[in-house]
This record gives structure tokens, C-alpha cells and sequence, in this order.
């Protein structure tokens, strides 16, 4: 089974997302990352460490919205490389590593993000304690992943063509591996409830500030249909937390 970073250095998987990632419709836009916005709030003068950052475009929007600094991990080759460009011109720091590798600087940050890149790293719980070390007294941690019953999906009970319009939750409360067909190509992704990263980023030293299910804004969509479809199911999950003193 592929991990995360190898899917999105297979070059059809990588050209698939990116122009899926252009579409002004695409859900991480639509849905996700309004309710990101809304809980990052100020983020002015503030050091920001990005877990698996991707190809650097939301970085590149923190910086030019005055972080006062911005630092990204990325595990992906073709990721890293374009993320590197772009970070790197406007004064960021891109690292290509996994985030499970990374030598973690202690009490540095203000604030840690990671958005849609924690259901492809097997033991959380680990990564919660180096950004809890990493993070400055009261600094933050907010990150996004694919909502349980996504990750939960068996997609082997549903036959579709065309968009999904139906989903069956199975094993839900068995937590570890799926092998997920996705973009055209297969890769591995880790199922846990929401129940698990609850107590897991409280074991890591943190506070619960905010839990979310980001649900689509009839503004955003300018097709009916589309909107109506999204409503079905949570897509995202979000969880932020404060380092507790």
C-alpha cells in the first residue's frame, strides 16, 4: 500500500490534484478552509510551523498576510519542490521531511496548523506531543483531516459512476489502516473516531478549544445541486487545542 507522500509523488496522481485543486468548487476551498480561517483568527506577527504543507500556496498566503514567520514540512518530493520555490522567495522555510522525522525545535512557535495530512500518519499521538514541545506557552494547535466517516467508508459495499452520491459507514470503531482508492491510484490512510483525536491531543497536553464538522455555506456555491450534495455528509473534522501550562 502506498503511504501519503509516495500517492502524491505518482505523476498522475500529482497532476490530478493539482488541477482538482484549481476548481472553485473543490470542497478543501469551499468547505474546509473557511472554517480554518475562523478559528486561526489573528495570526498577525505570529511563528507558524505548517505539518505537511503541500505545495506551499497556503503559506504563501500567511505570509503575505503578515506571519512573522512561516515554516513548512513536507514529506512529498513534487510537493516540496514547488513549495520550496515559492516559501523560499518570500521568506519562509520549507523542510522536506515527514513530519514524523523532523527534528522539532523546542518552544519556538506560536502557532502549528496542519491541514488534511494527519489521517496519513499511523501514530498521532507522537506528532501531538512534538508540537505540543514545539509550541510557546499558550501556543496553539489547529489541524484538519478527512472526517471519520470518510476514512471509515467501505467503498466496496457502494457501486457509483459518476460523483458518489451514497456512503456506507463500516467498522467504524476499528481504528488503524484502510487502503483507500483514491484519484485513480490506491493509498494508505489511518481511521480513527472523533473520539480518538479528542482524548489524544488531551493526553498530549492540550486544551480543547474547538471541535468542528465545517459544513458548506450556501454562499459559496454557485450550483444548487452541488451544495445540496455536500450537505449529505461531513467531509472535514477539526480540531484546535491550546498547550496547557
Amino acid at each position: 500500500m502506498t503511504t501519503g507522500s509516495d500517492f502524491y509523488d505518482e505523476e498522475d496522481v500529482f497532476d490530478y490534484y493539482m488541477k482538482s485543486r484549481q476548481r472553485a468548487t473543490n470542497p478543501n476551498d469551499t468547505i474546509e478552509k473557511p472554517a480554518f480561517m475562523d478559528v486561526l483568527g489573528d495570526f498577525k506577527d505570529k511563528h507558524i510551523l505548517d505539518l505537511g504543507c503541500g505545495a506551499g500556496g497556503f503559506g504563501v498566503e500567511l505570509i503575505k498576510d503578515g506571519c512573522a514567520s512561516y515554516t513548512g514540512v513536507e514529506a512529498s518530493a513534487r510537493m516540496a519542490t514547488i513549495a520550496k520555490e515559492q516559501l523560499e522567495a518570500l521568506g519562509g522555510t520549507l523542510h522536506e521531511s515527514s513530519m514524523e522525522m523532523w527534528n522539532y525545535p523546542k518552544n519556538t512557535f506560536d502557532i502549528v496548523i496542519s491541514r488534511l495530512a494527519l489521517h496519513y500518519i499511523d501514530d498521532v499521538s507522537v506528532i501531538f506531543e512534538q508540537v505540543r514541545a514545539s509550541l510557546k506557552p499558550n501556543g496553539r494547535f489547529i489541524f484538519t483531516v478527512e472526517h471519520p466517516v470518510l476514512t471509515s467508508h467501505n467503498e466496496a459495499l457502494v457501486k457509483t459512476g459518476g460523483k458518489r452520491l451514497n456512503w456506507i459507514v463500516d467498522n467504524y470503531f476499528l481504528s488503524g489502516e484502510r487502503d483507500i482508492t483514491w484519484m485513480g491510484s490506491n493509498v494508505l490512510k489511518y481511521h480513527r473516531t472523533i473520539e480518538d483525536y479528542f482524548i489524544k491531543l488531551q493526553q498530549a497536553g492540550f486544551t480543547i478549544q474547538h471541535l468542528r464538522e465545517p459544513r458548506p455555506q450556501r454562499e459559496l456555491f454557485a450550483d444548487e445541486a452541488e451544495y445540496k450534495r455536500r450537505m449529505r455528509i461531513p467531509l472535514f473534522l477539526l480540531l484546535s487545542g491550546q498547550a496547557s501550562i
